[in-house]
C-alpha cells in the first residue's frame, strides 16, 4: 500500500494546532505496519534549510509548472524527512516551494486576520501536490487529505485529472479535523483554481454564495473520516455540522470516525526532559515533586496537599472558556489552585487575567504558548480542565492521563470517546464528565472531583488507572489502513 499524506502543517516542521501532530505522528505508525507512506506540505518560511536539513529534490527537474486557470505558476520541489522512530528509517517529506505564496511569517494569517489570498495559496498547493507526483515519480494508491487546505485535491482528481493516465487511478480520503474551518472564498476563486463553473452549484462547490474548499473534499473524496466516532455522528446534526450536515448525511455511508492517538515517546513522564523529576505510575512521589515545582514556578504557595487544576489550550468559547470563567469563582471558594496556559480571544485573555489578579494566591494565567511549560502543567496538575463545547478529538485529555492528571471534560466528540466516568463504587473509569453544557454542571462536577481527591486511597487508584490507559497511534493506524484498503477495493 502506497499512501501520500497531505497537510498544510506537519510536526516537526510547522504547527498551529492538532492537525500538525496528527500529520507528523500517523506516518510513523503507518510505516511500522509496512505502508510506503510519504508526506506533502507547503514549504513555509519557518521550514528553514539549516534547521531541518532540506535539500533540492534528487529527482530532475527540481522545478515544475503548475497550470492555474489564469496563468502558469512555478513550483520547486524540496525534500526532507521524518524519523520513523523505533520502526527504523526515514519517511520522505515533499515540500512545495513558492515564495510568493508560502514565504510568510505565519501559516494562515497575521494580526489583521486571514491572508486575503488564502484561496489562491491553497488551490495552488492542491494542484502542485498532484503535479509533483510526476516529478517525484511516486504514484500513491491513496492520497490522504487533511482539512480544507487540501479539499480541492479530490475535486481535481475527479474533474481536471479525471482522464489523466498518471493520476486517474488514485483514490482519496478526506479527514475533517474541525468542520468549523471550511475555507470559504468568493466565487471568483473558481477561475484561478481552473475548475469548471458548472461545479459552482449547491450540490458541489457552492455554499451560501461562496466557494467552499471543505465541501469540495466532502463531495468528491472516495471516503470521509473525522477524528472520533462520536464527532462523526455529531457533525451530521445542525448543532455541530456548521451547515454542512446535509452534505454529510447524503454521504453517511462513507463517513467514518477514527480516534487520534498520541506519541508515547514524546509524552512520557519517565523520560520527559522538561520535568523536574521523572516518574511513572509506580513512582508517584515524583509527580508530587513536579507539582511543587510547578507551584513555585507559577508563584503559588507550595503545598502538595492543595488540589491543582491545569489548563492548556486556546482561550476560546469552543474550549469551554465561557462556562469555565463563570464556574471559576465558585471553584475558588475551595482551597484549590489553578494554572492556565494559552492564548486566544482577547475578551477571554482579559477575563482570565482579571480572575488571576483577584486571586493571586490561587490562580496563575500564562498568556502565550510554551511547549516545555505545557509538559510541566500536565505533570504538576492533579486535574486537567477540558470543558470544551465541542471537541473533534482532543489530545490534551489523553496526554493528561499519561501524566496522571485526571481530566474533567464535557461529554462531546473525542472527549466522550476517551474519558470514562469515574465510578466511586467499582473504581472504574479515568476521569470526570458532565453532559449538560453549563457552568452549574461544570462546577458540580469539579466539586465532586474534589471529594474523590480528598480520599487518598481512591485518588491514588484513579491516578494509576488513568496512567495505564493507552491511546496509541498503532491502533489508530491499523484502522486507517483498513479504511485505505476499503477505498481501494471499493467496499464502501
Amino acid at each position: 500500500m502506497k499512501v501520500l499524506i497531505v497537510a498544510s502543517e506537519v510536526v516537526p516542521f510547522a504547527k498551529t494546532g492538532g492537525l500538525a501532530d496528527v500529520a507528523g505522528a500517523l506516518p510513523k505508525a503507518l510505516k511500522s505496519l509496512g505502508v510506503d507512506v510519504r508526506v506533502a506540505m507547503p514549504r513555509h518560511k519557518c521550514v528553514s534549510d539549516g534547521k531541518f536539513g532540506l535539500k533540492p529534490s534528487h529527482i530532475s527537474p527540481l522545478s515544475f509548472d503548475v497550470q492555474t486557470g489564469l496563468s502558469t505558476e512555478r513550483a520547486n520541489l524540496r525534500t526532507g524527512s521524518i524519523s520513523a522512530g523505533p520502526s527504523g528509517g526515514e519517511i520522505p517529506v515533499y515540500f512545495i516551494e513558492n515564495n510568493k505564496y508560502f514565504d510568510r511569517d505565519a501559516l494562515y494569517g497575521d494580526q489583521h486576520g486571514d491572508y486575503p489570498d488564502n484561496g489562491l495559496r491553497f488551490s495552488f498547493f492542491c494542484r502542485s501536490v498532484l503535479e509533483s507526483l510526476r516529478v517525484s515519480l511516486f504514484q500513491p494508491d491513496v492520497i490522504h487529505c487533511n482539512d480544507w487546505q487540501t479539499g480541492l485535491i479530490p475535486a481535481y482528481l475527479k474533474t481536471i485529472y479525471g482522464e489523466d493516465l498518471y493520476l486517474k487511478g488514485i483514490k482519496t480520503l478526506y479527514t475533517i479535523h474541525n468542520i468549523a474551518y471550511q475555507g470559504l472564498f468568493e466565487p471568483g476563486i473558481m477561475d484561478y483554481a481552473g475548475l469548471n463553473k458548472s461545479l459552482f452549484n449547491f450540490r458541489q462547490l457552492e455554499f451560501y454564495g461562496k466557494m467552499n474548499f471543505a465541501k469540495a473534499g466532502l463531495v468528491f473524496a472516495d471516503a470521509i473520516n473525522t477524528v472520533s466516532e462520536k464527532y462523526a455522528g455529531e457533525i451530521m446534526t445542525p448543532d455541530f455540522g456548521c451547515k454542512l450536515e446535509g452534505v454529510l448525511k447524503e454521504r453517511s455511508g462513507d463517513v467514518y470516525g477514527i480516534i487520534n492517538g498520541i506519541d508515547y515517546e514524546e509524552w512520557n513522564p519517565s523520560t520527559d526532559g522538561s520535568l523536574k523529576t521523572a516518574y511513572d505510575g509506580n513512582m508517584l512521589e515524583g509527580k508530587l515533586e513536579n507539582k511543587k515545582a510547578l507551584q513555585a514556578e507559577s508563584g503559588l504557595p507550595v503545598d502538595s496537599g492543595v488540589p491543582l487544576f491545569g489548563f492548556v489550550g486556546r482561550l476560546a468559547a469552543q474550549k469551554g472558556l465561557d462556562i469555565l470563567s463563570e464556574a471559576l469563582p465558585g471553584l475558588l471558594e475551595e482551597d484549590v489552585q489553578v494554572v492556565m496556559l494559552g492564548k486566544g480571544d482577547t475578551s477571554y485573555e482579559k477575563l482570565c487575567g482579571e480572575i488571576a489578579a483577584k486571586y493571586p494566591k490561587k490562580v496563575k494565567v500564562i498568556l502565550g504558548f510554551d511547549v516545555a511549560m505545557s509538559h510541566r502543567i500536565y505533570a504538576g496538575s492533579d486535574f486537567f480542565l477540558m470543558p470544551s463545547f465541542f471537541e473533534p478529538c482532543g489530545l490534551g485529555q489523553m496526554i493528561a492521563m499519561r501524566y496522571g492528571s485526571i481530566p474533567v471534560v464535557h461529554y462531546t466528540g473525542g472527549l466522550a470517546d476517551t474519558v470514562a466516568v469515574y465510578n466511586e463504587v467499582t473504581g472504574g473509569g479515568n476521569g470526570f464528565v458532565f453532559k449538560r453544557y453549563s457552568a452549574a454542571k461544570l462546577l458540580a462536577t469539579l466539586k465532586n472531583a474534589l471529594g474523590v481527591f480528598r480520599s487518598k486511597e481512591r485518588w491514588l487508584g484513579l491516578v494509576r488507572q488513568a496512567m495505564g490507559y493507552r491511546f496509541s497511534w498503532e491502533k489508530s493506524a491499523k484502522k486507517y489502513l483498513e479504511l485505505y484498503n476499503k477505498i481501494m477495493s471499493a467496499e464502501l
